[in-house]
């Protein structure tokens, strides 16, 4: 199925470095949070109801972690690596809680390019609008790999150039 126009793939393995990095800065909306808990059916009121999360230790509705967890490999797939890449591992400490409108800046880092493996490690750190850092992660990816024809037709594109 294809959906839209043709992708490029994002940077492989080989073209992916130690030190690589991309800022990002998201605000949480309503209208974000509502699609995610249309799509998981995730009714856990301590994410809507501000009657019920004013009984919380939270006071008032946060942003359910999983979305901010999307935020990061939306990142990933759009950006770093980008198109085609693949999350292999996820590990993440959530810090402090998100509230609704929140602004928040993610920071991922490449710290690791495993070509044995074709897996590069990225660090994530994330901090809202009083640079509390509110989450760490380390995010294992696969980058994008080219089908083995499209290597071959590479490859004879290059020598016809030559």
């Amino acid at each position: 199925m294809n959906i839209g126009k043709p992708r490029k793939i994002g940077k492989t393995i080989d073209e992916i470095e130690e030190g690589d990095s991309l800022s990002l800065t998201e605000s949480i909306e309503d209208n974000q949070l509502l699609l995610y808990l249309g799509l998981t059916n995730d009714a856990n009121p301590l994410y809507i109801q501000h009657d019920y999360a004013a009984k919380t230790e939270y006071e008032k509705p946060i942003v359910p972690s999983v979305m901010l967890m999307g935020i990061i490999t939306s990142a990933v797939s759009k950006h770093l690596p980008g198109p085609g890449s693949h999350v292999v591992n996820f590990s993440i400490n959530f810090i402090e809680p998100v509230y609704h409108y929140e602004t928040i800046t993610f920071l991922l880092e490449v710290i690791k390019v495993d070509k044995m493996k074709d897996v590069i490690t990225i660090s994530v750190e994330a901090v809202n609008e009083q640079e509390n850092r509110i989450l760490d992660a380390v995010v294992m990816v696969q980058p994008p790999q080219l089908a083995t024809e499209a290597l071959q037709e590479d490859e004879v594109i290059s020598q016809a150039a030559e």
